[in-house]
């Protein structure tokens, strides 16, 4: 009896200490990089905008307005663009109301960002005649 006690102490020992050896040593787990931060409503809304400035829905518009929303995405993060949109669409709010979208540095800078991605974007992406 005491040897088969002495056997499963040991057995007990060599599995906690398997496991300490295989858990321990691991290197800290990375969070995976994010390649894509714009939520599924933005595109959607980016996309339909877009197919309705391009002539309605098409094959023709569907597909580069999908991937103008996709390099935009390259050039600016989610952040970046919702900031830009709300600083561009206020911007036209008249008086000192509209000061406050249009006259900081950052809203200058951002609108900027903006329309160049867009430019980028419509480059890669649209065929025009």
């Amino acid at each position: 009896m005491k040897k088969s006690f002495l056997k499963y102490c040991f057995f007990l020992i060599f599995l906690l200490l398997n496991g300490c050896i295989l858990t321990g040593n691991r290197p800290p787990q990375s969070k995976p990089q994010v390649m894509n931060d714009y939520p599924t409503q933005t595109r959607v809304e980016f996309v339909l905008q877009c197919i309705e400035k391009e002539g309605g829905l098409r094959y023709e518009t569907l597909y580069p307005c999908v991937c103008s929303i996709d390099k935009i995405a390259t050039q600016m993060s989610h952040d970046e663009y919702e900031q830009a949109l709300t600083f561009t669409f206020m911007r036209r709010t008249p008086g000192e109301n509209g000061g406050v979208f249009r006259d900081p540095a950052n809203a200058k800078k951002l609108r900027k960002k903006l329309k160049d991605a867009k430019k980028f974007a419509d480059n890669r992406c649209f065929v025009r005649p």
